[in-house]
Protein backbone atom coordinates (compact mmCIF):
# COMPACT_ATOMS: atom_id res chain seq x y z
CA UNK A 1 0.00 0.00 0.00
CA UNK A 2 3.19 2.37 0.81
CA UNK A 3 4.71 1.87 -2.12
CA UNK A 4 1.89 2.33 -4.19
CA UNK A 5 0.93 5.54 -2.98
CA UNK A 6 4.43 6.57 -3.33
CA UNK A 7 4.73 5.84 -6.97
CA UNK A 8 1.26 7.60 -7.76
CA UNK A 9 3.26 10.52 -5.65
CA UNK A 10 5.84 10.30 -7.70
CA UNK A 11 4.23 10.18 -11.11
CA UNK A 12 2.12 12.95 -10.33
CA UNK A 13 5.05 15.27 -9.52
CA UNK A 14 6.76 14.22 -12.50
CA UNK A 15 3.80 15.15 -14.75
CA UNK A 16 4.37 18.26 -12.94
CA UNK A 17 7.91 19.31 -13.59
CA UNK A 18 7.46 17.31 -16.97
CA UNK A 19 4.65 20.28 -17.67
CA UNK A 20 6.63 23.04 -16.17
CA UNK A 21 10.65 22.01 -18.44
CA UNK A 22 9.05 23.89 -21.04
CA UNK A 23 8.27 27.44 -21.30
CA UNK A 24 5.79 27.45 -23.75
CA UNK A 25 3.60 25.23 -21.14
CA UNK A 26 5.17 27.71 -18.06
CA UNK A 27 3.93 30.80 -20.17
CA UNK A 28 -0.07 29.43 -21.06
CA UNK A 29 0.21 28.89 -17.26
CA UNK A 30 1.33 32.23 -16.67
CA UNK A 31 -1.73 33.31 -18.78
CA UNK A 32 -4.65 31.05 -16.96
CA UNK A 33 -2.93 32.08 -14.09
CA UNK A 34 -5.08 35.37 -14.33
CA UNK A 35 -7.56 35.01 -16.29
CA UNK A 36 -9.48 31.60 -18.04
CA UNK A 37 -8.53 31.52 -21.46
CA UNK A 38 -9.50 30.35 -24.75
CA UNK A 39 -7.53 27.81 -26.85
CA UNK A 40 -7.22 30.23 -29.19
CA UNK A 41 -6.65 33.00 -26.88
CA UNK A 42 -3.72 31.03 -25.35
CA UNK A 43 -2.39 30.43 -29.10
CA UNK A 44 -2.59 33.63 -30.46
CA UNK A 45 1.05 35.08 -28.49
CA UNK A 46 2.60 32.08 -29.96
CA UNK A 47 4.28 31.51 -33.61
CA UNK A 48 2.41 27.56 -33.58
CA UNK A 49 -0.65 26.14 -34.90
CA UNK A 50 -4.16 25.33 -32.78
CA UNK A 51 -2.78 21.35 -32.85
CA UNK A 52 0.26 22.73 -31.46
CA UNK A 53 -0.81 24.00 -28.47
CA UNK A 54 -3.40 21.82 -27.64
CA UNK A 55 -1.01 19.13 -27.49
CA UNK A 56 0.55 21.69 -24.31
CA UNK A 57 -2.77 22.11 -22.91
CA UNK A 58 -2.79 18.11 -23.03
CA UNK A 59 0.38 17.51 -21.53
CA UNK A 60 -0.70 20.41 -18.55
CA UNK A 61 -4.24 18.48 -18.14
CA UNK A 62 -2.32 14.89 -17.44
CA UNK A 63 -0.34 17.10 -15.20
CA UNK A 64 -3.83 18.64 -13.34
CA UNK A 65 -2.01 22.06 -13.62
CA UNK A 66 -5.20 23.04 -16.13
CA UNK A 67 -9.12 21.93 -16.66
CA UNK A 68 -10.33 22.56 -19.48
CA UNK A 69 -14.35 22.96 -20.14
CA UNK A 70 -16.68 23.13 -23.24
CA UNK A 71 -18.51 25.86 -24.16
CA UNK A 72 -20.46 25.31 -26.95
CA UNK A 73 -17.79 24.92 -29.83
CA UNK A 74 -15.00 26.94 -27.39
CA UNK A 75 -12.65 25.02 -25.01
CA UNK A 76 -11.88 27.09 -21.83
CA UNK A 77 -8.87 26.53 -19.92
CA UNK A 78 -8.69 27.25 -16.39
CA UNK A 79 -6.07 26.95 -13.66
CA UNK A 80 -5.47 24.28 -11.00
CA UNK A 81 -4.04 25.95 -8.53
CA UNK A 82 -4.72 22.74 -6.13
CA UNK A 83 -2.33 20.50 -8.17
CA UNK A 84 0.94 22.78 -7.25
CA UNK A 85 0.32 21.71 -3.74
CA UNK A 86 2.18 18.45 -3.85
CA UNK A 87 4.93 19.92 -5.92
CA UNK A 88 5.43 23.05 -3.34
CA UNK A 89 5.36 20.59 -0.64
CA UNK A 90 8.51 18.55 -2.52
CA UNK A 91 9.79 21.59 -3.02
CA UNK A 92 9.56 23.04 0.34
CA UNK A 93 11.91 19.93 1.99
CA UNK A 94 14.54 21.31 0.23
CA UNK A 95 14.63 24.94 1.08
Amino acid sequence: MFNHIVEHNNDKLDNIFQAFADPTRREIVRLIASNDRTVSELAAPFDMSLAAISKHIKVLERAGLLNKTTKGRTYICRLNPDSLSSAIEWLRFYK
